[in-house]
């Protein structure tokens, strides 16, 4: 006979894929494989991923984050230092060669796929049109595989009107990784019918595990009186996940960082919560977020599965003579 209880019922709809995506696993294993191979401080600039609980426990096992390589001390130069899996302009691996550092890149696949599209359409004479947000990491890092004035940066269907381009038969767009596939595919649709002649990448710019979040947050969201997605605010792709969630019909969506965020007496009367993670939020606090809704609600889980993610993007060979534990992947893996 089920035990007897006074919390009122509560429906979690948890969605499946949500968090740490390929790049993201990819990238803090770089730093914490350098961490066992080289030894403390490995420097990292930028934080490796936008998440602040992980950038807290790599600090944790020796981590230094920077923003700028000239923060290195002359005495640690001989110390490895990892650039973000966001990517950086071509400046910056310049910068750390002509100070003799030792640099591992931590940049996405993914994104980097992005750089050499940009490229391509440069080659072929295009100027490029770099669809995404203005000081987003990303952005700074794309922008900066071409010579200044080789790109320009569309963030609203607003920019496309105002754009005017010095040859409008010779564009090409590329695509921030981490957006709305629905507010991209508006700014694109807007450009075409500008400039017909604008060529498109040779492959999707926006991530796999961009789409399958929001893919997932989609089925999940109809009909939910609260969704969260626990992810950091200056993390692109969970911001967008948010908005997914209000438009796919979510009462009232919310981005949380950890459990404490939840704003309990706000939330009013729930009876079907979504729940999804951004694609640098560890699974940790995934479940934490249940525990505290456990704590106050009979709660049935029911996933959403919309894909299978198994891709695995392997580190750089210099790292990979370097055995990872069961702790240290506990903590790569979220």
């Amino acid at each position: 006979m089920p035990a007897l209880t006074n919390k009122p019922p509560l429906t979690i709809r948890l969605c499946q894929p949500r968090g740490f995506c390929a790049g993201v696993d990819r990238a803090i294993q770089i730093v914490v494989l350098a961490l066992k191979k080289y030894g403390a401080p490995v420097y990292v600039r930028h934080e490796i991923v936008h998440n602040r609980y992980v950038v807290e426990g790599l600090q944790d096992l020796g981590a230094v984050f920077i923003e700028e390589l000239s923060e290195i001390p002359p005495e640690h130069r001989s110390s490895p230092v990892v650039f973000s899996a966001h990517g950086v302009p071509k400046s910056v691996p310049a910068d750390a060669e002509a100070r003799n550092l030792f640099y591992l890149d931590a940049t996405c696949p993914l994104v980097s796929k992005v750089h050499k599209q940009a490229l391509r359409h440069q080659r072929r004479g295009r100027h490029v049109v770099l669809i995404g947000h203005a000081g987003h990491p990303e952005v700074i890092g794309t922008m900066g595989q071409l010579p200044e004035g080789a790109v320009t940066l569309i963030e609203t269907e607003d920019d496309v009107a105002r754009f005017a381009p010095a040859d409008p038969q010779a564009l090409g767009f590329v695509t921030q990784t981490t957006l709305s596939v629905e507010d991209t595919a508006g700014i694109i649709e807007a450009l075409q019918q500008r400039f017909p002649a604008m060529e498109a990448p040779a492959a999707e710019s926006i991530c796999y595990a961009t789409t399958n979040r929001q893919d997932a947050v989609k089925e999940a969201a109809v009909g939910t009186d609260l969704f969260l997605i626990v992810g950091a605010p200056n993390s692109s792709n969970s911001r967008r996940l948010v908005e997914v969630a209000e438009r796919a019909g979510a009462r009232l969506s919310l981005l949380v960082q950890r459990a404490a965020d939840i704003p309990w007496s706000e939330i009013g009367t729930i009876r079907a919560l979504g729940l999804s993670a951004g694609a640098s939020a560890p699974e940790i606090i995934v479940n934490e977020i249940i525990e505290a809704f456990k704590d106050r609600f009979d709660v049935t889980l029911d996933l959403a599965v919309t894909a299978t993610e198994t891709e695995d993007f392997p580190v750089m060979r210099v790292l990979r003579d370097v055995e990872l534990t069961a702790a240290d992947m506990a903590f790569v893996n979220g």
